[in-house]
């Protein structure tokens, strides 16, 4: 692969359960590229607010703690200045923290700040909720993945690495409508559609069929 392909940048935006993870994984392993799942810096910040005693509504507190803290997600591990929370930060309890400090203003400043920094130099596969839009608007390639909602909360309540899913579908699916109705409200870098993404609804799509429609996307703009 040439040092020119590499310099790409790919944007996966999306709401909760809608494959953003499992797809954005696939693509970078698929080009050698790194992936960045920028929600997981949201859920740590959050975790570590907690962990911490520090108020989730406190911005100035949440955003000066953000800056300084050591963080990293990389290879399937997400790590908080020492601590490894790749698993604790994939609880129902997690999911409200990151919902809080991500309507924070300061604190997308400073996490918005890290992602430009980790994509630069390209070479990357970046998913979340405001990549192509916020992020990086001039991404090479951008897609915004969704489901329907009784999909998103299927999968969700079937996947492992959320511990939460014991709670049930019918719980599972009113946490979703939950952080669905926070990201696309909140004042600063709402969920939304670029005006430039590929739109892909998977639904009824498998798994393999949604990397090929991507990665045709991908090749098509090398």
């Amino acid at each position: 692969m040439s040092s020119e392909m590499k310099r790409r940048i790919i944007a996966i935006d999306g709401p909760s359960g809608a494959g953003k993870g499992t797809i954005s994984r696939a693509i970078s392993d698929a080009l050698g590229y790194r992936h960045v799942d920028t929600g997981a810096m949201y859920r740590a910040v959050g975790w570590k607010a907690a962990h911490d005693g520090i108020p989730l509504d406190d911005e100035a507190a949440v955003s000066a703690m953000a800056q300084r803290a050591a963080l990293v997600v990389e290879g399937g591990v997400v790590n908080i200045d020492g601590h490894d929370v790749t698993r604790a930060i994939r609880t129902p309890e997690i999911d409200k923290a990151a919902t809080a400090v991500a309507r924070l203003p300061k604190v997308r400043e400073v996490l918005v700040a890290r992602q430009r920094a980790l994509g630069a130099e390209g070479g990357v596969v970046m998913e979340g909720r405001d990549i192509g839009t916020v992020v990086f608007p001039a991404a090479d390639v951008k897609v915004y993945l969704d489901a329907s909602a009784e999909e998103r909360a299927r999968r969700r309540a079937t996947d492992s690495a959320h511990s939460g899913s014991q709670a049930g579908q019918a719980a599972v699916a009113a946490a979703i409508e939950a952080r669905d109705k926070a990201d696309t409200t909140r004042k600063v870098s709402p969920l939304s559609i670029a005006t430039d993404a590929v739109h892909i609804d998977t639904t009824e799509m498998p798994i393999e069929q949604v990397v090929d429609q991507v990665m045709g996307l991908v090749r098509s703009r090398l």
